[in-house]
């Protein structure tokens, strides 16, 4: 069996959101999961949480990263917190919820 730390969606639609877990790797992107390692909002892009002993434990065993765990978990232990840049470029729906998030903060009048 080998094991990978990759990401499992768990956000609606057009919101995504995903757990870092360590899972078989012959399982689905959202099957049974070994252990939750931590989470990541890709709309704010930020990790939430994250669980380094854990993580720690699991490549101490042999586990494999992804590249969007590898991404994510290299820059989260680079500046302890993972901030990309808040604009979406090549995905309007993204941007157009991001507009609206900002329209609903507004003070009313």
């Amino acid at each position: 069996m080998g094991v990978r730390i990759r990401l499992s969606r768990v956000g609606k639609k057009h919101v995504p959101f995903f757990r870092l877990v360590a899972v078989d790797s012959r399982k689905k992107r959202d099957g049974k999961v070994l252990s939750h390692i931590g989470t990541y909002d890709a709309l704010e892009q930020r990790v939430v949480q994250f669980y380094d002993q854990e993580l720690d434990k699991w490549m101490k065993n042999g586990a494999l990263l992804t590249q969007s765990a590898k991404k994510i978990v290299s820059l989260y232990r680079k500046t302890g917190i993972y901030i990309a840049p808040t604009k979406h470029k090549d995905n309007p729906v993204v941007n157009s919820l991001a507009n609206q998030e900002e329209v609903r903060l507004a003070p009313a009048e």
